[in-house]
């Protein structure tokens, strides 16, 4: 009688997927290097140890800053030197009564009186809530519209940014302690990621020094040598890091090893309502500890174009595309959530307003 046997393969079934997949991908990932990709777990090029060692992350980074510092130059005209001066100095600049009281009182006004669609996420024990300041709610408030075209506001974001585009821009709500849960991970100090980046921060509540304030290490925009070194060993143990934040390319340190990289102590900003702050997240900040559940509320915005490649004629400075950003994207993270690609973080509630306490 003779045996059947099961055919054998050279190699195991999951492997030939596995190897099919990364022939499909392979051109996709190593398009991403030309772009802001940064997670180390989702791209194996950008995580390979073997291609970290030889220096991509940190020429990637590298090559990032010096043509930030090129765009930068080009819209000096934005800015004026001392904002410029303090910039080049810190990594952020702030503003205290930015607005004059009248207009701020109306700004404040109307976006307390503003409710409407929401989407709210949860990391550790805090409650992030972020309300899209598109065509529809500028409608509503057109205090928060005269903000967005600003001179010094428009000014600041393009060229802390290093990109003449429209920033995304949302009311914010930061719900400290509003749930049960770990630490926020966003009070540890971290880099957003490799290339210069801006956010800014309109406070609309005063913010305590031991309420959550926005924290930066003063010249970390800057890499300096030690701070490359760092980057280079932060980039060969990346991949496989336990902490998951520093595995997607949002580098997390420890405050004593500031020093030791050429940076002075974190900056905590307890300021008053009316405050402006820009930043370059590409240095290392924070949200601070809050002794107690608390409530801060603010104009928010930030903005992350491609590092490597600017576009001559941009749609995205158009103010009638740019003010759409905030809802497309939610659009498209819906879509890709329904899909089963990735999951949305962000739920969606209605008939919200900034000032409301957690659900």
């Amino acid at each position: 009688m003779i045996e059947r046997r099961t055919p054998t393969w050279p190699f195991p079934a999951g492997g030939l997927a596995r190897q099919a997949k990364r022939a499909v991908l392979a051109p996709f990932w190593t398009a991403q290097l030309l772009t802001g990709a940064k997670s180390f777990r989702d791209n194996p090029l950008i995580g390979s140890t073997r291609l970290n060692r030889l220096g991509l992350h940190i020429g990637r980074q590298a090559l990032a800053h010096r043509l930030a510092d090129r765009r930068r130059r080009r819209l000096s005209r934005l800015v004026d030197a001392e904002q410029a001066a303090a910039f080049a100095r810190d990594g952020f600049v702030t503003i205290r009564d930015f607005l004059p009281p009248l207009e701020f009182a109306a700004l404040l006004r109307q976006a307390r009186a503003f409710r409407g669609p929401a989407r709210e996420t949860i990391q550790g024990d805090t409650v992030t809530r972020r309300l899209a300041l598109d065509p529809a709610a500028l409608d509503r408030m057109p205090a928060l519209r005269r903000l967005l075209s600003h001179p010094t506001w428009r000014g600041l974001l393009r060229y802390v940014g290093s990109h003449d585009s429209e920033p995304v821009c949302y009311l914010q709500s930061i719900l400290s302690g509003a749930v049960a849960g770990d630490p926020d991970p966003q009070t540890a100090l971290h880099a957003d990621t490799f290339q210069p980046t801006v956010k800014a921060w309109l406070t609309l509540t005063d913010v305590d020094a031991d309420g959550g304030p926005f924290v930066y290490v003063p010249g970390s925009h800057r890499v300096t040598a030690a701070r490359r070194d760092w980057e280079w060993r932060m980039s060969l143990a990346a991949r496989d890091a336990s902490d998951r934040l520093s595995g997607r390319g949002s580098f997390r340190i420890a405050p004593e090893e500031l020093a030791g990289l050429g940076y002075r102590a974190p900056h905590a900003f307890a300021t008053p309502a009316n405050t402006l702050i820009v930043a370059d997240t590409s240095g290392f900040h924070a949200r601070g500890p809050s002794a107690s559940a608390g409530l801060r509320v603010e104009v928010w915005a930030y903005g992350r174009r491609n590092p490597f490649l600017s576009l001559p004629a941009d749609p995205w400075r158009l103010p009638a595309l740019g003010t759409r950003r905030a809802t497309a994207f939610w659009r498209v993270g819906d879509l890709l959530d329904r899909l089963g690609v990735k999951a949305q973080g962000w739920r969606r509630r209605e008939n919200v307003s900034a000032f409301d306490p957690p659900a």
